[in-house]
């Protein structure tokens, strides 16, 4: 009898330890399936497999080693994670590299904990930990905290659910103290997690209402100042102005300073008015709303730019099934949950603050994938519940029906465990690349510019202490002119190009805003023609600002897999808008030969014996058949063979790659196909530092 006492008074500590090393241990088995795969390996130390993830690492190496104090772009401590990761590496005995690694299986994990002490309240902390096992995996949530997955998302669902506990407690049990808790961590998740505001707004809202609604007939000496501390915890003020106006509120009504409940009513509407006037809340939800489900051109200005979210696989709308897996682990999962929250929350009212979080959590539907990990604690804390609650209309022992729940449990965690298992997901870059950027930092310095794709910007920042023009945070109107100078077939426009866009960035020190708009002169009444300026850059005598640092070129074999998209950028008439013809660029990598076939998929094929492409029913001339090949050396050697020069479709056998190229002549021409897979470069204007097969690096000259 006392062992069961006992159990009862430490079971919370023993479920959430429970809980927290599951967690663990799930995200661990990507560290094991790739303990010993050589390729994702630098310094001793598996990668991380998340871009943005090197713009925080980024920020926390240049605290530690000032190695990239030129970059205008790299974060300080005004990100909390790059704070929070700098304090770790210095009190730590890890390598920063470590700490990255493993920093979102460390955080991420802790979400079991609110999710174990929100039940609790209702002395069914055993349902808590079975919600917890689910939330800590499902499929969304495990995607974006894996190990590896450093960036700030590791914060971005812990949070909101301590502060949905707190709020929930603070309700049941009157306690102030709990409430101004719950305000302190909104007042910290602004800091914790730079895109918090429209959750934290959205929260705040729901427990105003919440409270003016269903708690209205609550002591006002308690309604009031619940509804204070959480619209002054919920300002976006400096964060000192918050905290301090936290304290001395909380110190003001623990102590009863404000006798009249008139007084407390005043206060109360003064707060809520500063909330919507700092916080500027419905036009930020708008705003949010309107960038995840607006596609088409960049209008803002005078010119008419590409707009990226169109090219971003996690702003799109995703199917019915992807959206149900992500958030349940399965369709089945996911109708069971939605039915268990809307009745627990019948049952209990403060399950209502949890609206926000599956409100945005269900917003992926439409707003991109990214969401959905919003819903995931509300939807596993409903399918307990329902589960619980059938279970219950049935005259059964505690012992028998915590063991049928558990086994039920297992059997909607064991989808989410078998995707957690076939997530073999890669790291950003593999070993040969980092040695290319290794070799760079080396011949370059801090202050110089790299030029490539923005997908690769961080992890250029990181392992090359170079600067880019464009990089996952800044790719907007700049991305034009970055996509011109991979694209155009003109060398000498691409080193102007370069060149002017450069240094006027780095004149102008605009950080965050777009080069493009002063070089084109977007803010103007009438912006330049931009199509005549770029014909004027392919001429040698184009006058070019004082060159203050050296440019690199970053040329690497993945970029093949989103050239297209590189194109779109720049196959724009910026001064119409219009489109221009969509360029043909095919890449296969399981072809195989059938008779006088090459079959390249989805219905293309080579036709050998007339040399002519079979695009489904037509049939089309080939005008250059190119063969590159590396020797023993590492020499790149060229054939080409012209079959019809009338024709615009061109064939590359890219033969150590074992892939195949069939582009149009623009592509063809352009100058990463000519300076990547052909090495073909203006002496005048280019000179190879790095000749890798994997990336090659160019210095521009002029």
């Amino acid at each position: 009898m006392m062992e069961i006492k006992n159990f009862k008074k430490y079971d919370v500590y023993v479920y959430i330890g429970l809980a927290y090393c599951f967690s663990l241990l799930m995200r661990l088995i990507w560290v094991y399936q790739f303990h010993d795969y050589a390729p994702f390996y630098w310094n001793s130390q598996l990668m991380i497999n998340t871009n943005d993830g090197y713009f925080f690492a980024s920020g926390a190496k240049n605290l530690i080693d000032h190695s990239l104090v030129n970059n205008l772009r790299v974060p300080g401590t005004e990100f909390g994670l790059v704070s929070f990761t700098y304090f770790l590496a210095k009190i730590l005995p890890f390598s920063l590299d470590t700490i990255i690694l493993y920093l979102p299986t460390i955080i991420s994990s802790l979400i079991v904990i609110p999710i174990i002490l929100i039940m609790k309240l209702y002395n069914k902390t055993y349902l808590g930990f079975l919600a917890a096992l689910l939330s800590s995996i499902t499929w969304s949530y495990y995607n974006r905290t894996m190990t590896g997955y450093y960036d700030t998302d590791l914060f971005a669902l812990t949070f909101p659910v301590f502060i949905i506990y707190f709020l929930i407690k603070g309700i049941k049990q009157e306690s102030l103290f709990s409430i101004f808790i719950a305000s302190l961590f909104i007042s910290t998740y602004f800091y914790a997690y730079d895109a918090s505001p429209s959750v934290i707004y959205a929260i705040a809202i729901t427990f105003i209402l919440y409270m003016v609604t269903i708690k209205r007939k609550m002591d006002k000496k308690s309604l009031y100042p619940f509804i204070i501390l959480v619209a002054i915890g919920s300002l976006n003020i400096e964060w000192y102005l918050r905290f301090s106006a936290l304290f001395v509120l909380y110190f003001v009504f623990i102590k009863g300073l404000i006798k009249e409940e008139k007084y407390l009513l005043y206060l109360t509407i003064f707060t809520i008015l500063l909330f919507a006037y700092f916080n500027n809340v419905f036009s930020l939800i708008y705003y949010k709303v309107f960038t995840y489900t607006v596609t088409g051109e960049d209008t803002g200005n005078r010119l008419h730019f590409y707009k990226v979210f169109q090219t971003i696989r996690e702003a799109g709308k995703i199917p019915f099934d992807t959206f149900a897996n992500r958030i349940s682990g399965a369709i089945f999962s996911f109708v069971i949950a939605c039915i268990g929250y809307v009745f627990l929350a019948y049952k209990k009212k403060e399950f209502l603050l949890f609206i926000p979080l599956i409100g945005i959590g269900f917003f992926a539907y439409i707003g991109g994938l990214r969401f959905t990990v919003y819903a995931i604690p509300a939807m596993s804390l409903g399918l307990v519940y329902l589960i619980y609650f059938i279970m219950n209309q049935f005259s059964l022992q505690n012992k028998v029906k915590n063991g049928l729940l558990f086994m039920i449990t297992l059997l909607f965690l064991y989808p989410n465990i078998m995707h957690i298992i076939s997530y073999k997901v890669p790291t950003v870059f593999n070993a040969e690349e980092v040695k290319v950027l290794n070799k760079l930092k080396n011949i370059s310095t801090s202050k110089d510019y790299t030029i490539t794709w923005w997908d690769y910007g961080y992890p250029i920042w990181y392992y090359s202490d170079t600067n880019t023009l464009i990089d996952g945070g800044k790719h907007r109107h700049d991305n034009f002119i970055v996509s011109q100078i991979l694209t155009t077939d003109s060398q000498m426009q691409a080193a102007n190009l370069a060149r002017l866009s450069v240094e006027k960035y780095v004149k102008k020190q605009l950080k965050e805003d777009p080069i493009a708009d002063y070089i084109f002169e977007n803010n103007a009444t009438t912006p330049l023609d931009v199509n005549s300026l770029l014909d004027e850059m392919e001429l040698s005598d184009y006058k070019l600002p004082k060159k203050t640092r050296d440019i690199y070129l970053y040329l690497p074999n993945r970029m093949l897999n989103i050239f297209p998209t590189v194109t779109v950028f720049s196959n724009l008439n910026l001064n119409t808008g219009k489109k221009g013809a969509a360029p043909f660029f095919f890449v296969s990598r399981n072809f195989k030969q059938v008779g006088n076939k090459l079959l390249l998929g989805n219905g293309v094929s080579f036709l050998n014996n007339t040399g002519e492409l079979e695009l489904g029913r037509q049939k089309v001339k080939i005008k250059h058949f190119s063969v590159v090949e590396y020797d023993k050396r590492g020499k790149l050697h060229k054939q080409d063979q012209i079959l019809d020069y009338s024709s615009r479709l061109n064939m590359i056998y890219m033969k150590n790659y074992n892939t195949i190229l069939v582009l149009d002549d623009k592509m063809y021409n352009s100058v990463f196909i000519q300076l990547f897979v052909f090495e073909n470069y203006d002496r005048e204007l280019f000179e190879p530092v790095i000749l890798n097969p994997l990336v090659k690096i160019y210095k521009l000259k002029r």
